[in-house]
């Protein structure tokens, strides 16, 4: 129902934008509940009511539906200030209604929490608590003044004082809770769909990548026997023509020119590795392919692996997923962004699993956000950011929730942790920073086996 923007500090902020069709349709539906209230009410229970002034306020929303919808097309956004006295309309209308009708003493003196509750979704807090605050003056207003309801032989229906007071302290009561809770649950919703789509955009990049360097790795690799070829031949007349000067340039030319292309390849070939031939990659070489844009950033970055499957155990292939790639990326880059001076990536495998783990020797994670690291928007990394070492960066959590999110599709539990309170291992003094550790079943990760690799065959055309 609203736009989400993320302010400066990371938090989303609800920018109080609301279709004009949404509001259009929830005012016809206020419409015909109090049309047939009013119905039941004067018809069917006869009740003595001031009938002219209930439809006279029913007229007014009907009016300014009608009005909206002849002048503003029914796709249009409200801005803040135009929902906000839309439901300030709805409120007071609803409120007069109210009044004609026994106040308090109206059951349905409850639908006073509509417009706060729609306020509370889609505005900002500020305009929420202007609403919230003017339906606590009307509900107010309305335990002393109101019309009474009577029956046609002239007798007042009203509860006793203790019941109204006790409906006036639930409407108050209700007003508070519902106006934070329907924002509360709105902006986690809110936070998790940018998040979300952020997580999307990641992935879909990292595809990108992933499939334009497949395309450069194929062109290599179909095109290096053809170049091998020219050159080739281009030797052979070379050698045969050695006494024809006008001639020898030009083969030098096809020669140095085959060379050139083969080097341009080469060097293009290295953005990708997603040919047939490297669907699947051993362990170490996924690993620091996903950390080699952060290994030049200052930082020392360790790999250490280990296995208990014995010293002449082989490393696994596993899949080149995107979402491998990406996701350990992001892990690492955090570590790199808040380590001291080293990163260390410690990799073990067995028959059932294979777990990863990052850590850094820099502060770790703040004790009281440990629980909620992954979590999208959670900001900081300790209590106060130094500005000396942390000037350039300010992130909002989005990095580890697209790595949590992007490794658990593929299987993965992912945890976080503080080495001092945790992870024992070698050199575990200096390993006192953040643990970000992933762990996968064999079966969800592995490639092609060990032994069983053969010919794949042609490269696949690419079908657009």
């Amino acid at each position: 129902m609203a736009g989400l923007n993320v302010g400066l500090g990371g938090t989303p902020t609800r920018d109080g934008t609301v279709r004009l069709r949404t509001l259009v349709i929830l005012r016809w539906l206020a419409i015909i509940g109090q049309g047939g209230a009013i119905f039941v009410a004067s018809q069917v229970l006869q009740l003595d009511i001031p009938l002219g002034f209930c439809l006279l306020a029913v007229g007014a929303s009907v009016i300014s539906n009608l009005v909206a919808i002849a002048i503003y097309p029914p796709n249009r956004w409200l801005q803040e200030f135009e929902v906000l006295l839309t439901l300030l309309f709805d409120l007071s209308q609803l409120a007069f209604l109210v009044y004609l009708t026994g106040g308090l003493n109206n059951p349905f003196a409850l639908l006073i929490l509509a417009p706060v509750t729609v306020s509370a979704m889609t505005l900002r807090t500020r305009s929420t608590f202007l609403i919230g605050g003017i339906a606590m003056l009307m509900v107010s207003a309305l335990t002393v003044f109101h019309f009474h309801l009577m029956t046609e032989n002239g007798t007042i229906l009203e509860m006793p004082a203790v019941f109204v007071a006790g409906f006036w302290v639930a409407i108050m009561i209700g007003i508070v809770f519902l106006a934070i809770y329907a924002g509360r649950v709105t902006s986690e919703t809110s936070s998790m769909s940018q998040a979300l789509l952020a997580t999307q955009m990641a992935l879909a990049r990292e595809q990108k990548l992933t499939d334009l360097g497949g395309v450069v790795a194929a062109a290599a690799h179909e095109l290096g026997t053809p170049l091998a070829t020219i050159k080739l031949v281009s030797g052979e007349l070379y050698e045969e023509l050695a006494d024809r000067d006008d001639l020898k340039e030009d083969l030098t030319l096809i020669r140095e020119q085959a060379d050139r292309c083969r080097d341009i390849l080469h060097s293009m070939g290295r953005a990708g590795k997603d040919d047939l031939h490297l669907r699947s990659a051993p362990l170490s070489a996924v690993i620091e392919e996903a950390a080699e844009p952060h290994s030049d950033r200052g930082k020392d970055v360790h790999f250490s692996y280990e296995t208990d499957l014995g010293d002449d155990a082989r490393m696994p292939n596993i899949l080149r997923k995107p979402e491998v790639i990406h996701g350990i990326r992001n892990l690492i880059q955090n570590a790199v962004d808040f380590a001291e001076s080293e990163v260390w990536v410690d990799t073990t495998w067995s028959e059932t699993k294979i777990v990863i783990r990052v850590i850094d020797d820099g502060p770790g994670y703040p004790v009281d956000l440990l629980g909620r690291i992954g979590d999208p928007f959670v900001r900081r990394r300790k209590s106060e950011p130094s500005p000396d070492s942390r000037a350039e960066y300010e992130g909002m959590g989005l990095g580890l929730f697209i790595a949590k999110t992007l490794l658990e599709r593929t299987g993965a539990e992912v945890t976080f942790d503080n080495g001092n309170s945790s992870y024992e291992g070698n050199h575990a003094p200096s390993r006192l920073g953040a643990i970000a550790e992933v762990s996968w079943p064999s079966t969800s990760l592995l490639g092609a086996k060990q032994g069983q690799s053969g010919p794949l065959g042609q490269n696949e055309k690419i079908r657009i």
